[in-house]
């Protein structure tokens, strides 16, 4: 039988433990197409490859931590090393932007043939731009003060 949590609503009672994770270290999207996402994140979102396996991923650094980007179908079995993982429909992720740059950010997706699905000012505070990857992701470009400052 597996594990019972609970939440206390708005903050979880982990707030007393003494340890949390520092951050994400990697975010993983899944895609159809490895050639073709990786000519997308490279060429506009300008990322920089750490590997590839064809027909299985390719890995990206983005600041502090690695976007995965894997084909479903080929991580949706348990091999002798990895557990499966996968999923399907289309994800989400943010990249932190500077909101100095989210302008030339604008121009340089209109200039790739990217088209933005939304822009929004958060009430809050912080600017997003959304767009789609080839496969059907959402994709932001947020400024960093979207997220309140903990």
């Amino acid at each position: 039988m597996g594990a019972v949590y609970q939440s206390d609503g708005e903050n979880s009672g982990m707030r007393n433990f003494a340890m949390q994770p520092l951050g994400i270290l990697e975010t993983a999207l899944y895609v159809s197409d490895i050639e073709r996402a990786e000519a997308f994140y490279a060429t506009v979102l300008g990322l920089r490859r750490i590997s590839k396996q064809p027909e299985r991923h390719v890995f990206y650094y983005c600041g502090d931590g690695v976007l995965l980007l894997f084909r479903a179908v080929a991580t949706a079995v348990k091999t002798s090393s990895m557990p499966a993982h996968g999923a399907h429909g289309p994800g989400h992720m943010a990249f932190r932007v500077k909101e100095e740059e989210m302008e030339a950010w604008r121009a340089h997706l209109q200039s790739c043939g990217v088209a933005i699905e939304t822009e929004i000012r958060w009430p809050e505070g912080g600017y997003s731009i959304y767009f789609r990857d080839p496969d059907g992701n959402s994709l932001e470009l947020a400024t960093a003060n979207v997220w309140p400052a903990e």
